[in-house]
């Protein structure tokens, strides 16, 4: 019987050079897409996928994170004594809720592998997701739902994908399959930034995983890869050899608010997809267009 997803692993501690100054005095995830942190996102993306506890890995000078998800007694009871019901309401709901949230210091940025690898102890023997946070999914399904749905389905291991823009898969982490039929297919491999014209297919790596817990394992080697950084794709191939990994084409679009172009499009398609500023910030944006 597969055993189902409960936690999930947020790599949080990244330095965000690609959106400095911006992310010089604020963790780039407590940046905002519309009114909000890129994490809240996440973390309710996570939420409604069934995750129960969140285990955020963090670096050095990045207190505000564990804050933003704590209470603030001061604000709640301004809002309460000003009757901005509705503000507090919002504000309460992005609270962690009691042993929901786990926060755990990764000592040196060593790189995405070692992070994932910093929360073994709290995993422990579960099937478990990987969520990068610099990647901010739409999807009226929520991407990691799917993901799960996925595992159910099929078990094993499961990397979310989509199509590059054309003529650009050389610039991402690639996925090979077995098959191409529908939106779930086996795995053969991945290969980082293949040379244009060796792509063995144009669907890229998201950020939203489902990875069983022997990856641990094999991330405890420290082998270092690309860069001088132990990689979470590097353990993910060893791991092929002895299981199964399954591509899912989830159905949405992803953002890389790491990237300050990223950021801005985000931030213009979130406030699209939004009921209650919608029309407003179509005709903002048609003004200054």
């Amino acid at each position: 019987m597969t055993k189902r997803v409960r936690k999930a692993v947020l790599p949080v501690a990244g330095l965000g050079t690609r959106v400095l100054p911006a992310g010089k005095a604020t963790p780039k995830n407590l940046l905002n897409v519309v009114d909000r942190p890129i994490l809240a996102y996440v973390v309710a993306e996570a939420r409604a996928a069934g995750i129960e506890h969140l285990i955020f890995i963090m670096g050095r000078g990045q207190g505000a994170i564990e804050d933003y998800f704590d209470h603030n007694p001061e604000l709640e009871t301004s809002l309460e004594s000003k009757g901005k019901t509705q503000l507090l309401t919002e504000v309460l709901g992005e609270l962690g809720r009691p042993g929901e949230m786990s926060f755990v210091r990764q000592m040196a940025p060593l790189g995405l592998g070692h992070a994932v690898w910093c929360a073994r102890d709290l995993i422990g023997d579960e099937p478990f997701a990987v969520m990068l946070p610099d990647m901010l999914m739409a999807a009226d399904v929520p991407a990691l739902a799917q993901c799960v749905a996925a595992h159910e389905k099929v078990g094993g291991n499961i990397v979310a994908v989509e199509p590059a823009p054309p003529g650009e898969a050389h610039k991402y982490g690639i996925v090979s399959l077995e098959t191409s039929d529908g939106r779930l297919n086996r795995m053969t491999g991945m290969v980082e930034k293949p040379r244009p014209g060796t792509e063995p297919s144009n669907l890229f790596i998201s950020g939203r995983y489902v990875l069983q817990p022997q990856i641990f394992e094999l991330l405890g080697s420290q082998q270092k890869g690309a860069g001088g950084e132990i990689q979470l794709t590097d353990a993910m191939l060893r791991l092929l050899e002895s299981q199964s990994f399954h591509a899912l084409e989830y159905e949405g679009t992803t953002y890389d608010c790491g990237d300050k172009l990223g950021l801005l499009r985000a931030n213009v398609a979130f406030a699209l997809r939004r009921p209650d500023f919608a029309d407003e910030a179509r005709r903002a944006i048609q003004a200054l267009l």
